[in-house]
């Protein structure tokens, strides 16, 4: 039994393109193979996915540096009654 087979034009970052083609020659697979597993992923769950980017902005990550540096001081003023996780939550929108 022959699949009929189609041409996808799709546009996408020139670097990125460049990386995945890496990545897929790496694994031992063609570009147009990882497009048309995931392709076939989607259409039979349904389903896609997306996940948040677990890296922090910059405020964030200056507040904890900032906290990590009085820890270590020993300078606890800041810290003394442990926040939940709302009051933590209040203080990082300040």
């Amino acid at each position: 039994m022959s699949v009929s087979k189609t041409m996808l034009n799709i546009k996408v970052d020139t670097n990125l393109k460049k990386k995945a083609q890496k990545l897929s020659k790496d694994f031992g697979l063609s570009l147009s193979t990882v497009i048309n597993r995931k392709l076939q992923e989607f259409v039979e769950n349904e389903e896609i996915f997306f996940q948040k980017s677990t890296s922090l902005n910059k405020k964030t990550a200056n507040f904890l540096e900032q906290a990590d540096k009085e820890i270590d001081a020993g300078n606890m003023k800041n810290f003394s009654n442990p926040f939940s996780p709302d009051e933590f939550l209040v203080e990082l929108k300040k």
